[in-house]
């Protein structure tokens, strides 16, 4: 089969690599039909996640159709059209007894990391019964392959963990498609300012269509400002949501919540960051961490069933399967291509 590998910062091809084979009774083999691109892909590429080594197909994300399954898997069956979650979880250990799939002691973020991944015509997905999910018939799978990771994550890492309530203030600092999916899932809670901040005036453009009650451009070093004088009466933000994974977000983040708020870290970072307790030290704020559960998947896969949200807005570029390092050139470019999510097409 083709696969997209791995083979070090910097390095990747469309490679041949044997057809995956069931290992463990809990396996699921699945045709991948869609695919995508994370930033978390990325990120591997720039050599931030050592986990992931030289030789590894990449991808966690995607939908397709069970090929084959082991001798323990009773939820699915060869045909069977699934969603692949980003997280692998047993449902059996500590952590996902806790919910907390992400840590599951034989799974966690894996797809892609320290296995193989869905940029391939097949993957290998474990304990797929707790770690895939049937496609409703009549479903939109292209839209669908947002709910393997990032609507999730922007849900669960920004939102949920940014603790959003009816009435508070809210900036994302990161227009990317992960800041577009806190955006996004945020409205479910009713804030009454949801401040958006990127270097890009497209992206900032996207926010406003999703219901951004306010942008703010970031490039001239006045966003801070901007938002705790103009925008929230010299008090800053409830929640501050950092959806890009470098220090500078980070430090902004810090400089925009209000007292008693929260700093909901999303972004993967691969350097260290500054903790400005100095300042912080007597301001009741919480700062929070966490690699997306998708114990929310199950409901949002019905929200965009019933119309709620539409993840489909977030796709920008289609490619086919050949154009696969096409995909990831646009990807990588996006300030100069205007991409968001790109949908990688198999067939």
């Amino acid at each position: 089969m083709k696969a997209l590998v791995y083979h070090g910062p910097g390095k990747k091809t469309l490679d041949d690599r044997p057809k995956p084979e069931i290992r463990d009774p809990g396996d699921a083999i699945v045709r991948v039909t869609k695919t995508t691109i994370c930033g978390t892909d990325l990120h591997i590429l720039k050599g931030d996640v050592p986990t992931c080594t030289p030789g590894r197909i990449l991808g966690h994300e995607g939908v397709g159709i069970v090929d084959a399954v082991g001798p323990a898997v009773t939820a699915f069956k060869p045909g069977d059209h699934v969603l692949i979650s980003c997280i692998s979880s047993c449902g059996k250990c500590t952590y996902c007894r806790r919910g907390m799939y992400s840590h599951c002691e034989s799974g966690g973020w894996i797809l892609g990391n320290e296995i193989d991944g869905t940029q391939a015509e097949y993957v290998r997905t474990p304990h797929a019964d707790t770690s895939l999910y049937p496609i409703p018939a009549g479903a939109d799978e292209e839209a669908l392959v947002m709910l393997s990771d990032i609507l999730p994550t922007g849900f669960e890492c920004g939102v949920l963990n940014g603790k959003v309530a009816p009435g508070s203030t809210v900036a994302i600092v990161g227009a990317g498609p992960i800041g577009l999916a806190a955006l996004l899932t945020a409205q479910f809670y009713s804030p009454a300012e949801i401040i958006m901040v990127d270097l890009d005036d497209n992206r900032l453009e996207v926010a406003r269509m999703f219901g951004a009650t306010s942008t703010v451009n970031s490039a001239d070093g006045k966003a801070a400002e901007t938002i705790k004088r103009r925008l929230t009466g010299g008090v800053g933000v409830d929640t501050a949501i950092e959806a890009v994974g470098i220090p500078a977000t980070f430090e902004l983040c810090q400089e925009i919540v209000a007292p008693g708020g929260t700093i909901a870290n999303v972004g993967v970072h691969g350097a260290k960051v500054d903790l400005h307790l100095e300042t912080l030290w007597a301001q009741n704020i919480a700062i929070t961490t966490r690699l997306v559960d998708t114990v929310t998947t199950p409901m949002l896969l019905k929200t965009v069933q019933s119309k709620k949200i539409e993840p489909a807005r977030l796709i920008t570029h289609r490619f086919s399967f050949n154009q696969m390092l096409d995909a990831y050139d646009t990807f990588s470019r996006a300030a100069a291509t205007r991409a968001l999510k790109v949908v990688i097409s198999m067939t």
